[in-house]
């Protein structure tokens, strides 16, 4: 999947989630509507930067993976308890079936928003344009570090486990970036209801 999809993806369900939240959710079910709109509103802030389309911003990067990491882990789950799907809760039944891998993910996005927040001094691979493209490579289809199928985030192969949020400090931001927006886009995938 291109990179660019997957962020009008989020930026999209960041937006359903705002809309919805209005549409009479009360309790716990608005509050994770809220978490949900509040991490939409930080993927928005950075993808600019991240495209190379505005000037690049340590300092709002760490403040957008400092929002992820207080709605990651057990922020996350606890939002989530049995019983508390239904309309206008877009949670799939999914959630509860499936709850180790939900828990995965939400501990996931914790170490990808460390692992953010660590890489935000690093700046943009190749100044703005490198990881965040289609193709082979880096973050490109295919294979590589975060591509489909083989790879450090996609399925088997030698780097197939789950990196640390020392050795995603370690890359480029705009890296570190699309490995926290494919957590998201996996939790989405699995665990969210499409919009009507």
């Amino acid at each position: 999947m291109k990179k660019t999809t997957v962020l009008a993806t989020l930026i999209a369900t960041s937006t359903a989630f705002a809309a919805l939240a209005h549409g009479g959710a009360t309790g716990i079910v608005k509050e994770r509507m809220d978490a949900m709109a509040d991490m939409g509103k930080a993927v928005k802030a950075i993808t600019p930067m991240m495209r190379g389309e505005t000037d690049y911003d340590a300092k709002v990067v760490r403040q957008a993976a400092a929002t992820f990491s207080r709605h990651a882990g057990e922020s996350m789950t606890d939002l989530f308890p049995e019983g508390s799907g239904g309309m206008p809760s877009e949670a799939k039944d999914a959630i509860w079936s499936k709850w180790a891998e939900f828990s995965a993910l939400a501990g996931q996005l914790g170490i990808v928003s460390e692992g953010l927040a660590g890489a935000a001094d690093n700046g943009l691979m190749g100044g703005g344009s490198g990881m965040m493209g289609s193709g082979s490579g880096m973050m490109g289809g295919g294979s590589g570090m975060m591509g489909s199928g083989s790879g450090m985030m996609g399925g088997s192969g030698a780097m197939g486990r789950a990196m640390t949020a020392a050795q995603i400090s370690e890359m480029p931001v705009d890296g570190a970036f699309t490995m926290l927006t494919q957590v998201c886009s996996a939790c989405h995938t699995q665990f969210r209801a499409e919009s009507k």
